[in-house]
């Protein structure tokens, strides 16, 4: 299909506050509750309900996280997110929470490998089509740094530990393995 533009308007400006990326912050929300001794706090991050699946499932693996002065700006929800370091719990990931963590699924299997007992994550067959086949590189990543990982056609199931190797992890050039590995590495 061809797509036609009419020209000749004239763009205003305007005066517009951008709340930051809850999907970026995921990283930091788990690298706070995996290190011990940590506590972060963010400001300004957009809450919207539709992008805050990663809230939820943190919430039910039983993350310090906590949303303040929660305010609407431009029709956006945002609020600051303070996280501590806790003990995290294995849950089971499927359904309504895994379709609205999709992008955070990388570093939620992190918060798995550094919880106590073991996360099964379903319904994801999605994420063998992203940048990456970010399945197959986390349990792959998972297993070279020593933790039990068991790969499914829609998932993974994950056992909680400590990591027993050092290993180099292959990113595939996909951003979101890159980054989980490194909070990986910071645990």
């Amino acid at each position: 299909g061809w797509l036609h533009l009419q020209g000749g308007s004239r763009l205003a400006p305007l005066d517009l506050s951008v709340p930051a990326d809850i999907s970026s912050a995921a990283f930091w929300l788990v690298a706070a509750s995996i290190v011990p001794g940590s506590r972060i706090s963010m400001a300004n991050v957009g809450v919207n309900p539709s992008r805050t699946g990663i809230l939820d499932v943190l919430d039910k693996m039983g993350a310090d996280v906590h949303l303040e002065g929660i305010e609407n700006q431009g029709g956006e929800p945002r609020a600051k997110l303070v996280v501590s370091a806790t003990t995290l719990q294995g849950i089971r990931i499927e359904g309504e929470d895994a379709l609205r963590s999709i992008d955070e699924i990388p570093i939620l299997a992190v918060a798995a490998a550094f919880a106590h007992g073991t996360t099964e994550f379903r319904d994801l067959a999605e994420l063998r089509v992203k940048e990456s086949d970010r399945i197959r590189a986390m349990c792959r990543g998972l297993l070279a740094l020593g933790f039990q990982v068991v790969e499914h056609s829609d998932g993974m199931t994950i056992t909680g530990g400590k990591p027993q190797n050092h290993a180099v992890i292959h990113s595939g050039g996909d951003h979101r393995i890159a980054m989980a590995f490194a909070i990986a590495g910071l645990a």
